[in-house]
């Protein structure tokens, strides 16, 4: 039988308060399930930056996952913060570290919505703090109805990997976002982009397989995003 790529997913963290007195982790089971649907062997990696590296020697590729929370405006040179920004330093001292070190390793990396936006940043790229502040005009990337459910759709960019994954031009998409990419970094390229212009989704053509998209496709919305989670789990195979 093939060996399953093991591929490391990055955890959201609480404080204490709701479903524990003390701090913790949580993911929802549709990361893990669309990992192992694809033919990974997914596992939790807790918030160490110091372990970053040691996590990288083990795994086969890095999926950073969203949370509702943003990356610091700091790590990009801006300031101050918009009132709407809300961080979780320990999380993203965390995913930055093990997104460059995937990175200088040339491990496979998918970045999903603020997990995109890090591995912008990563690039040495910068973010909008906030679209409605930013964008006139824009869609509610936030949207009303559920993430089950398509909230817009993303016109994709020719010649990119994504476009080589999906295989289409357009596809439906979930939003869950205040912030997003402003500039994506020295090398990488948009391969995703609103009705509205804003950007959905990157990628590093530097790298073996460096990609992140906006919206959740961990859900399943479009038919295509089952075909994001199979191109990184054979990319991770190799």
């Amino acid at each position: 039988m093939t060996r399953r790529p093991l591929i490391g997913l990055t955890l959201d963290s609480e404080p204490a308060g709701g479903w524990s007195k003390l701090p913790w982790y949580a993911l929802r089971q549709n990361y893990f399930a669309a990992v192992i649907a694809a033919g990974g062997l997914p596992v939790a990696l807790p918030h160490e930056p110091a372990l970053a590296a040691e996590y990288l020697e083990r795994i086969d590729g890095l999926l950073v996952t969203g949370g509702a929370f943003d990356v610091d405006p700091a790590l990009w040179g801006e300031e101050p913060l918009h009132p709407s920004v809300t961080l979780k330093p320990g999380r993203t001292d965390f995913e930055l570290a093990a997104t460059r070190a995937a990175l200088a390793k040339d491990l496979p990396v998918l970045g999903i919505c603020g997990g995109q936006q890090l591995l912008a940043v990563a690039f040495g790229g910068t973010l909008v703090q906030h679209i409605p502040d930013a964008v006139p005009g824009a869609l509610p990337h936030e949207q009303p109805n559920p993430r089950t459910e398509p909230g817009h759709e993303v016109s994709i960019a020719g010649n990119t990997l994504l476009a080589s994954i999906v295989g289409r031009p357009r596809m439906a998409v979930n939003s869950a976002h205040h912030q997003a990419v402003a500039t994506p970094g020295p090398g990488a390229v948009v391969n995703a982009v609103a009705p509205d212009g804003v950007v959905e989704g990157l990628e590093h053509p530097g790298h073996r397989f460096a990609l992140g998209v906006q919206w959740h496709p961990e859900y399943a919305v479009d038919p295509a995003d089952p075909l994001i989670f199979s191109a990184f789990v054979q990319a991770c195979r190799g």
